[in-house]
This record gives C-alpha cells, sequence and structure tokens, in this order.
C-alpha cells in the first residue's frame, strides 16, 4: 500500500480533490460561506452542504442505526438464546463502533473524501471505488425497502387491515421519495431528532407493556389458555438460523456507512468522535434492554417485528408511535443513496452547489430512481425478516468490516515505528480481524439468508394484498 508521486491512487486523489471553482475556473458573483474539497464553492446562491452540528449529526447517526434494526432484536434472542444473543450484539457494536471511528480518523486525513466509494477509491483505486459504491447504493436502497415494509406494517396495523399492503408500500415510496428530495442533512436533522425519538418511545412502550402484562399476547385471536414465556438462556440453533441471527445483528448496526456521508455534512468533523460515541452508546443500551426484556416475556411467542408482541391494542399504539420514525428512516436512507449518486455526477461543477436546472434534475432523478427500486425490492420480497437478514449478510460486511481494516493500512502499513510497536501490531492484528470475520459472514451468510427465503412458505408471494401486520 505503498504511495509515490506516481501512484494511481494519488491521481485519483488529486482528482476528488478539485473543488468546481478549481476545475472551472469561474469566479462566483456570490460571497463563498465555505470552500469544500467535496462540494466546493458553497454560497447563497445555493444549498449549504456543511451546515450539521455535532447533535444534529448525532441524531442522524441514530437514525441511521435505530429503526428497522431494534425491531428485530428480540427475535435475534430467540434464535440463539438470551446470553449467547447479548454477547453477540456487544461483539458486532464493538466491531461496527471500531469501524465507525475509523471513518472519522479516514476522513479527517483525507478530507476530500464523500463516501465510502471516495475510500475504496483511494486505497484499491478505480475497482475499490466501483465495488464499494455500487455496494453502499444496494445497502440503503434495499434497508429503505425494509423501511418500506415496516411502514406498511404500521399502517396494517394502525387500520387492521385497511386496505391492500402493496397500495401501503406505494404510500411509502411516495412519501419517500417527496421528503428524500430535501437537499441537505442539515434541514433532515430536525426530523431525525423526531425519527429517533418515537421508535424509542415505541419500542420501550413495548417493553414495559410486556414486562406489566407479564406474559406473552396470544398468538391469535382464536388462541384460548393461559401462555408462559418459554424464554431459554441458551439455545442450540442450526448452521443457517445462527447465521441469520448474526447477520440480522449486522444490520442493526448497518448504518455505519453512511457515517461518511453525514460527516461531510457536518460544520466540523473534529465533533465526530463526540457524536459517534453518543449514538453507539445509546443504542446499543437500547438494543440490550428491548431484546433482553421483550425475550424475557414472550420468548418464542415474540413478533417479527417487535412492537406487535404486547397485543393487538398496544400494537396499534406502539404503531402509531413508532410511525413517524419509520418514515424518517425510510426518507434517510433514500437520502443518502440518492446523495451518493448525485454527488458523484455533478462532482468537479458549479451546479453541485448551485441551484441550476441541471441541480435539479440530476438530484430528483436520483431520488426518484433509488425510490423506484426500493418500493420494487419491497414488494417482491415482502417478508421482514428475511429480507434484513439477506441484506445484512450480503452487503452489511462488505460495508461495515471491508473499508475500517483496509483504510488503516492504507495510512499506517509505512508509518510502523520501532517505539510503538505494539500499537502498530495491535491495529494490524484488528483490521486483519474484521477482514477475515466479514469474508466468513459473506459467504457463509449469505447461504443462510438465501437457503432461508427459498425454504419459507410464502416466500414467493409477492405484491401482495395479504396483512403482514400479525407475523409472530
Amino acid at each position: 500500500m505503498a504511495k509515490s508521486p506516481h501512484d494511481p491512487h494519488n491521481m485519483l486523489a488529486d482528482e476528488i480533490e478539485r473543488s468546481p471553482s478549481q476545475s472551472e475556473g469561474e469566479v462566483l458573483d456570490t460571497e463563498v460561506k465555505t470552500n469544500d474539497a467535496v462540494f466546493g464553492n458553497i454560497t447563497d446562491d445555493g444549498p449549504n452542504y456543511r451546515n450539521v452540528g455535532w447533535l444534529g449529526t448525532a441524531a442522524l447517526m441514530m437514525k441511521t442505526q435505530i429503526g428497522l434494526g431494534v425491531l428485530s432484536i428480540p427475535s435475534v434472542f430467540d434464535t440463539v438464546g438470551l446470553i449467547p444473543g447479548v454477547i453477540l450484539l456487544l461483539v458486532i457494536g464493538t466491531i461496527t463502533t471500531w469501524s465507525a471511528y475509523m471513518i472519522g480518523v479516514f476522513k479527517l486525513r483525507h478530507r476530500q473524501v464523500y463516501g465510502i466509494d471516495d475510500a475504496g477509491g483511494l486505497v484499491f483505486g478505480r475497482v475499490g471505488r466501483e465495488v464499494f459504491g455500487i455496494s453502499f447504493t444496494l445497502l440503503l436502497t434495499f434497508a429503505a425497502a425494509a423501511a418500506m415494509i415496516g411502514i406498511s406494517v404500521a399502517l396494517n396495523a394502525l387500520s387492521t387491515h385497511g386496505a391492500c399492503t402493496a397500495v401501503f408500500v406505494v404510500v411509502a415510496a411516495v412519501f419517500g421519495f417527496a421528503f428524500s428530495s430535501i437537499q441537505t442533512l442539515g434541514r433532515i436533522s430536525a426530523l431525525a431528532w423526531i425519527g429517533v425519538t418515537s421508535i424509542v418511545i415505541a419500542v420501550f412502550t413495548v417493553t414495559v407493556a410486556v414486562g406489566v402484562r407479564g406474559e406473552p399476547a396470544p398468538p391469535t385471536k382464536s388462541f384460548e389458555g393461559p401462555l408462559e414465556s418459554n424464554y431459554k438462556l441458551f439455545k442450540n440453533p442450526s448452521f443457517t438460523d445462527a447465521l441469520g441471527a448474526i447477520t440480522t445483528l449486522i444490520f442493526a448496526y448497518a448504518g455505519t456507512p453512511t457515517f461518511f456521508s453525514i460527516a461531510s455534512e457536518m460544520k466540523d468533523p473534529k465533533h465526530y468522535t463526540k457524536a459517534l460515541m453518543v449514538c453507539q452508546s445509546g443504542i446499543t443500551l437500547a438494543y440490550i434492554v428491548v431484546g433482553v426484556v421483550v425475550y424475557y416475556y414472550c420468548g418464542s411467542y415474540v413478533a417479527s417485528p417487535a412492537l406487535g408482541s404486547a397485543g393487538p391494542l398496544i400494537k396499534k399504539v406502539a404503531y402509531g408511535i413508532a410511525l413517524p420514525g419509520l418514515l424518517v428512516t425510510d426518507l434517510l436512507l433514500l437520502h443518502i443513496a440518492a446523495k451518493s449518486i448525485f454527488v458523484r455526477i455533478l462532482r468537479n461543477s458549479r451546479h453541485l452547489a448551485s441551484n441550476t436546472v441541471k441541480h435539479w434534475v440530476v438530484w430528483l432523478g436520483s431520488t426518484f430512481a433509488i425510490a423506484v427500486v426500493a418500493y420494487i425490492i419491497a414488494s417482491a420480497i415482502p417478508i421482514f425478516g428475511q429480507l434484513i437478514a439477506l441484506i445484512g449478510a450480503l452487503l452489511g460486511p462488505i460495508l461495515c468490516f471491508y473499508p475500517p481494516g483496509f483504510m488503516w493500512m492504507y495510512d499506517n502499513w509505512k508509518r510502523y515505528d520501532g517505539q510503538k510497536q505494539s500499537r502498530w501490531y495491535s491495529g494490524v492484528t484488528a483490521s486483519v480481524f474484521v477482514i477475515v470475520t466479514g469474508t466468513f459472514l459473506i459467504v457463509a451468510g449469505t447461504y443462510s439468508a438465501i437457503y432461508t427465503i427459498v425454504n419459507t412458505p410464502g416466500s414467493s408471494q409477492v405484491w401482495s394484498c395479504a396483512d403482514n401486520s400479525n407475523s409472530t
């Protein structure tokens, strides 16, 4: 990973780093607020892409993480058992926190990097740029599709299946396109706080409700007789079930690669680590509390998503509270995925940070394209748990495990200092560990997810009108 003056990676860095004013030699009449290595000259003539404070950054980070993931944690515990579930959760949380920290370090060292595709380009050249760029866009598009499914579940629960589920998915897609077209993350950060708050209140409402109830809710309306939780401290899952549980946990933390894009719109990226610690500690605590309490009281009767675990009344209440959070998850994932395409198309152009016709055509075209693809995925794979397991297996390790390991080696491989030998070796060990672990999870986890989808009854029901809010 040595860098020479003629290294193509350095040439790529120089190409990325040119601002619009440098590449086109234009003089803007309006006052320049900020000259950014990614967005170029930011003026009053266009959107301010550097306007997110550290608290807003923490909210955006938490909203990309907490939401869909927390709704699947109790079902993971039901697969592997309470104690292994908590241990796996902490391991995945630790790895992804280190990965997210490395994103902040890399961004400060390479200000010209906007997204994970730029980081891949610096480390691996054009091939890395394309692989990470495509993977990132697919991950967020699949995750947005899962958000659309979650919204359809919420609308079914609130309306008691008042319309065809396929219609509710369309509603989610239209809403996502409309609001994801807000230009900057700074304007979305307030919505992120609303989304985080609603999801947290909803899941803790269910958590408190199952604790007060003291027993699982009946799995069907016709079920008679008392129920007792059949939770287990340890379970003996099959290989495919265990991998499915692990990849679901990866999905719960799979917002990590979006942190590059979020950091790029911070007022001061030096506060990135502070925002990261607030995000990761908060969501990990929430995951543990919700997972332990809901699984302890519900056992194998836990619903997926988990908001349906406390009975019909609480399910409606919880989904009513959670709906704003699910909507914000939808629009935020669509926005970040579309922004990566938008920046790539208009980079080194005056249209990137100016409200020109070309700016709006490319921006709205990007948000519309991502929303349409996400809608198709949500309708073609309409099973919540299986969809997020597939996302976590296929794309999660590529983006959460690979980049930080390779980024550390890119920046530090030639910085070996005999006086800091232990620190260098620990960095190499951590990098190799996450890369090897990610490779295993991609191969084995993807096989497990596809096997489960193919062999689960009902997996072929696409564009279905059936009520999807009663799954357990």
